[in-house]
């Protein structure tokens, strides 16, 4: 991928953060749950009880130490515009969900749903779109993902889904606080790696990497055979 792909990537996320938030916000700006998502969040949220456990342990991948956490081991790998970025990623979280709870004024469903399920620790009340959780996992997988290859970029976007399910399951938030968290945290990401740049691979180098693997591929086939 060039630079330039690169970069468009990163303006498009970050574009399409905004659009994702906005019709979240546009939707849940009267502060209620309407019915299409009241039927979402119920399917989640009166699930079996057996999932408290693990999700309330899963929703521990979106506090606000992970990004530090990361940053810290990308700085040990010496990966100096990650770790950056995972810090940007971090204090952009802190401003940017400040701002849209002063734009979009919803509590948490132990207040707005009359039967919503709060499991754990979990708040009743208190500030719901968008989820600080969901914007933080989100943003962090988009700066890591293009660091990573083949199946493991599948990882960081599985975390997403997880905590974004899990803090609907524990009655922390409903579904457009998390899918406007996801927006958020699109902004925010795409934002880190156009301030700090994302390395790639010059063709040169792309197609030496591309003939050592075709070698390695064909040397494991050679064994088997």
């Amino acid at each position: 991928m060039s630079m330039f792909r690169r970069r468009s990537l990163d303006a498009y996320a970050s574009l399409g953060g905004v659009g994702l938030l906005g019709f979240c916000a546009l939707v849940a700006r009267d502060g209620t749950v309407d019915p299409p998502e009241l039927t979402v969040f119920h399917a989640i949220n009166q699930l079996p009880e057996f999932l408290s456990g693990p999700m309330q342990g899963a929703q521990f991948l979106g506090v606000l130490a992970v990004g530090p956490i990361a940053a810290a081991v990308a700085a040990i790998l010496r990966r100096w515009r990650l770790a950056l970025a995972f810090v940007l990623v971090t204090g952009g979280k802190l401003i940017a969900e400040r701002i849209v709870w002063q734009l979009v004024v919803r509590s948490r469903p132990g207040t707005t749903v009359s039967d919503a399920i709060v499991r754990g620790n979990t708040p009743s009340g208190g500030a719901s779109f968008v989820s600080g959780h969901v914007v933080l996992v989100t943003g962090l997988a988009w700066v890591l993902t293009p660091y990573l290859r083949g199946g493991w970029r599948v990882v960081p976007w599985a975390v997403v889904a997880l905590v974004a399910f899990a803090r609907v399951y524990l009655g922390a938030h409903a579904p457009l606080d998390v899918l406007g968290g996801i927006g958020v945290g699109l902004l925010v990401g795409g934002l880190a790696n156009l301030a700090v740049g994302v390395p790639v691979a010059r063709p040169a180098e792309a197609a030496v990497q591309r003939e050592v693997q075709r070698e390695a591929g064909a040397t494991e086939h050679e064994g088997a055979a």
